[in-house]
């Protein structure tokens, strides 16, 4: 079986490695500043920084309730400096050590409470969500296939080209030159081939992403791309701004009472999906895991392995779906995909180093250009293993 290097963040400069030391640092001082929380917890908080940044890893408290899961997932990690850990693992555990600072799990005043909850709040009332909804009232224009085509995009872009760009586009642009592989005949294909379609959605981010998801949703039920929709989301706070059932519940009530009707009636389509069970929103502790999906445990492996096809949202995804190594850009997708239970989407915008699945000549043209193409945001994909 072909293998590559597993990303670490030990060497100062690459992705990774900022990761720690450049957009941890600003996320725990925004944590600090969104919450007041007390010294017990701002101290807990530093300290995280600290040993996240020049310690070594140190193990959950024993009083945690996962404590001695984690002791598993991080055998012959801890005591070892962080940037030895594979990236995947200690970015994970990084927010697993942020809930407990803050209190998350622990009995008492911040149980329960998500450290990020300001951020997510404040893009779900803001103006580029208004802007999103009132977009919205021209999708009955469209036909079906054009409907398709531009809610698929915008679930792909998320808050990068929003919504009412999508909407607006001519059938050319709405297709961005930044898209770097596109499989999306290959999953209407899927869809349109299957009786009775199954489709698992394993979400993403909260707010301005999670919007597009959800309408997406909504068409793949109203025209008959799917008869039932099973969305996973996170079961606690994660990764900053990871949807929970909490934000799909805030994204639901946001769609149902939106002054522009189109909006409103997705919503309530949607609350009704919920009642009557053609959508379902599950979750499960292995979303929060610090592990590739090859390494899913048999009971969710079960669930996913009845899906006609499932999307996965998001570069997260991607990284646990392919492993998060530097594999050579041409490695087949469905060579690193294929141990997935089910066929399986992956829309996701590159913010990672990871990447398969893509033509040589296409590598060759990014590589010339000098930027970070891998990380930056502005370039996507769709990509499909269907197993036939």
């Amino acid at each position: 079986m072909p293998t590559a290097p597993t990303i670490l963040s030990d060497v100062p400069g690459p992705f990774a490695w900022s990761v720690f030391h450049e957009r941890h640092p600003k996320l725990i001082q925004q944590v600090l500043d969104a919450l007041p929380y007390g010294p017990v917890e701002r101290a807990a908080l530093e300290q995280l920084l600290t040993e996240s940044t020049t310690g070594v890893l140190e193990p959950l408290d024993e009083s945690a309730h996962d404590h001695q899961q984690w002791l598993e997932w991080g055998e012959g990690l801890f005591g070892r400096p962080w940037g030895e850990a594979p990236f995947l693992w200690a970015e994970s555990y990084f927010y697993r050590r942020l809930l407990e600072a803050t209190g998350y799990f622990r009995p008492g005043t911040w149980h329960g409470i998500d450290p990020f909850a300001p951020f997510k709040n404040a893009e779900l009332a803001g103006p580029a969500v208004d802007d999103e909804l009132a977009a919205l009232r021209d999708l009955p224009s469209l036909s079906a296939e054009k409907r398709s085509e531009v809610l698929l995009s915008s679930s792909l872009w998320g808050n990068r080209a929003d919504l009412s760009f999508q909407l607006t586009a001519s059938a050319g642009d709405a297709r961005s030159p930044a898209l770097i592989a596109d499989d999306s005949p290959l999953l209407r294909q899927a869809l349109t081939a299957a009786n009775n379609p199954r489709v698992c959605v394993i979400a993403d981010n909260a707010g301005r992403e999670l919007l597009p998801d959800l309408v997406l949703v909504d068409h793949l039920l109203t025209g008959g791309l799917a008869s039932e929709v099973v969305l996973y989301v996170k079961p606690a706070p994660y990764y900053v701004s990871d949807a929970t059932t909490a934000d799909v519940l805030a994204t639901v009530e946001r769609l149902r009472t939106a002054p522009e009707q189109e909006a409103e009636l997705i919503g309530r389509r949607l609350w009704q999906a919920m009642n009557s069970g053609t959508l379902v929103v599950r979750t499960h502790e292995f979303f929060c895991a610090p592990l590739p999906f090859h390494d899913m445990p048999a009971d969710l492996r079960a669930e996913l392995s009845t899906a006609t096809i499932t999307i996965l949202k998001g570069d997260l995804n991607y990284r646990r779906l392919v492993g998060d190594q530097l594999w050579d850009a041409t490695t087949p997708f469905a060579e690193r995909a294929g141990h997935f239970p089910s066929p399986v989407a992956a829309l996701r915008t590159l913010k990672s180093d990871v990447i398969v699945g893509l033509d040589g000549p296409v590598v060759a043209g990014l590589d010339t250009t000098g930027e970070p193409w891998r990380t930056s945001g502005k370039y996507g994909l769709i990509q499909v293993h269907t197993r036939a």
